[in-house]
């Protein structure tokens, strides 16, 4: 079993989809992978929050026995995001970013972190990235994940990121975004050709599209009669996909990956099942034991 290393968000979210809204809930990159990551394996959080930051919150991932030593704490207020979904609840409408003390962080890994096996690159300014893989030594499996803005502003720094990992995981969108192509099976072999090992393409309501070793690998999403907030669900498919691969304790293989995808997109299914982090934070082992068994069902 391999301990994690997450560097990402840690926040609040004000949202609103058809089923009503929330203010000043949970959220963040880091709080979503780790909370469904730690289901299988130890993870080890780097990130920043205000003084305002509430310790139920921290105590929260600490009773998942999350490490969050690297946890810094400056004066301020942590990092907020408010957005709302329409119909499309696949597509988030952003209405207010406020940055706070996320806008001067500064990765700083602890020494107890620096030989972490896995290392999951949340959704942060590829420089943030950079400087992450700067400090860890020699690991085994590294993933990332991006978005549209860093692939538009930030595009030189992020083709050094790809340079370096083992996995992308990214959303159609984004896909074809970076590879500046439509066809998605075409996109993923042009984003491998920028140097990830394997592509995982994160496609909400429709599963996921996987590429590795010249093969792809494709299966829906688990059904889900209500979704109530699909913020988070994408981390939540990252915290599964390599906690997972990290339970293993070894190297990883076709058979793996495809199991790894598996597992990300059935617990990405809990978390839409709710707001914020609320159902992620709800699941219990023997719970994602009973949905891959109904999950086999559907594909079989």
């Amino acid at each position: 079993m391999n301990k994690i290393l997450v560097v990402g968000s840690v926040g609040y979210d004000t949202i609103t989809t058809p089923d009503g809204t929330r203010t000043g809930i949970l959220g963040g990159s880091a709080n979503y992978f780790s909370l469904a990551a730690s289901l299988y394996t130890p993870v080890q959080v780097v990130g920043v929050v205000g003084d305002d930051y509430k310790p139920e919150h921290r105590q929260l991932l600490e009773s998942r026995k999350v490490d969050i030593r690297g946890l810094q704490t400056v004066h301020g207020k942590t990092f907020a995001w408010e957005g709302k979904y329409e119909k499309d609840m696949n597509d988030a409408i952003t209405l207010s970013t406020h940055l706070n003390v996320f806008e001067d962080f500064k990765p700083s890994i602890p020494e107890a972190y620096k030989k972490s096996p896995v290392v999951f690159l949340a959704n942060i300014d590829p420089v943030l990235q950079l400087q992450v893989l700067e400090q860890v030594e020699s690991p085994k499996l590294v993933a990332m994940d991006t978005m549209d803005y860093w692939i538009r502003s930030k595009r030189a720094d992020l083709l050094k990121v790809l340079q370096k990992i083992d996995v992308l995981l990214i959303n159609e969108g984004e896909l074809r975004q970076l590879t500046s192509t439509w066809n998605i099976v075409r996109a993923c072999k042009e984003a491998m050709a920028l140097g990830p090992k394997a592509v995982i393409v994160k496609r909400g309501e429709y599963g996921f599209f996987s590429y590795y070793q010249e093969r792809y690998f494709v299966l829906p999403a688990f059904p889900v009669e209500s979704v109530v907030d699909p913020t988070g669900a994408g981390d939540t498919f990252a915290g599964g996909f390599l906690g997972h691969l990290a339970q293993l304790g070894r190297g990883w293989n076709r058979e793996d990956l495809k199991q790894a995808c598996v597992h990300g997109c059935l617990l990405a299914s809990f978390t839409v099942q709710d707001f914020g982090v609320e159902g992620i934070a709800a699941v219990t082992a023997g719970q994602l034991a009973d949905r891959i068994q109904a999950y086999q069902k559907v594909i079989s």
